[in-house]
């Protein structure tokens, strides 16, 4: 989707030297962090300002789009997606900005499964995400961050979503990728994705990103084209028919992938540099002082 403006979001990440990197929605900050020196991983901490720039989601509307189309195909999955892009076209406080953005559900293979479950267990407020491991505690191999700290799976809203969750409705969790964190966060959806893992599910996921241009995807789809037209040309026999068949939709998903890729998170300088940084993180998260792991 092609956005015209605001060149400036409420939302959007601004950084400073040394890896310091702050979310700020409006005039708020509700998320610092800053990378270990070693790109290894990132400590942050939250501060509990941030809210979410959708409206809450009625049972009403679940079941109304999942009576359009079955939960979880392409039609419905894509009648969210369009519903959260009119909601983010209109709000002062989200993250689109001008340029090229894509919006849909998450490549195959994203989530390690293993670290699903893992934010119910281990979700703090001031905490660190390992990237690679390297005897990182284990817990800290989380595959999203979460902006606000998450409910518990017996809070009101969350057993309302859990009903959803049961009846096979629930709507899905909005997440946006952050390549400074190396991770997406939830951008709508906290207490649904609560629902889904209390149940011992997994929610739907859409990923919000910045589209990579045009001249990315022509030289990463080049040599798949070039090995689909090779093989489509040998093919032979009486299963010529059927092995092309399946070798266009290896590479319609392959060619669909790299469309897909988030482009790297666009930042904004923090005011005051690195002071600047520093004077907020301590106004904001006092006491907060992460380690600079190798």
């Amino acid at each position: 989707m092609r956005i015209d403006h605001p060149v400036r979001p409420g939302l959007r990440m601004e950084c400073a030297d040394g890896g310091r990197l702050v979310l700020v929605q409006g005039e708020r900050p509700v998320l610092f962090a800053r990378q270990r020196a070693g790109r290894r991983g990132v400590h942050y901490a939250r501060t509990g300002a941030y809210v979410s720039p959708l409206a809450p989601l009625t049972a009403a509307t679940a079941r109304a789009f999942a009576a359009f189309a079955a939960p979880g195909s392409e039609a419905w999955t894509e009648r969210w997606a369009a519903r959260a892009e009119a909601e983010l076209r209109g709000v002062a406080d989200g993250p689109l900005h001008a340029g090229d953005w894509n919006l849909g559900p998450m490549t195959p293979g994203w989530f390690v499964e293993r670290n699903w479950p893992k934010p119910l267990a281990h979700d703090p407020d001031r905490g660190h995400l390992t990237w690679f491991g390297y005897g990182d505690p284990d817990e800290d191999a989380r595959d999203l961050l979460p902006l606000r700290a998450l409910s518990g799976p017996g809070a009101a809203r969350v057993k309302a979503y859990r009903r959803q969750y049961r009846e096979g409705v629930l709507p899905p969790v909005l997440l946006w990728w952050i390549s400074g964190l190396n991770c997406p966060v939830v951008l709508d959806g906290h207490d649904r994705l609560v629902a889904a893992l209390a149940e011992g599910g997994r929610p739907p996921v859409l990923l919000l990103s910045r589209a990579v241009d045009a001249r990315y995807v022509a030289l990463c789809a080049a040599r798949p084209v070039e090995e689909y037209e090779r093989r489509t040309a040998a093919a032979d026999g009486p299963l010529a028919a059927v092995h092309t068949a399946a070798a266009s939709r290896r590479l319609a998903e392959t060619l669909r992938a790299i469309e897909r890729t988030p482009e790297i998170t666009r930042a904004w300088p923090v005011a005051g540099g690195v002071d600047g940084w520093e004077r907020a993180a301590a106004a904001h998260v006092p006491g907060w002082g992460p380690d600079p792991l190798p």
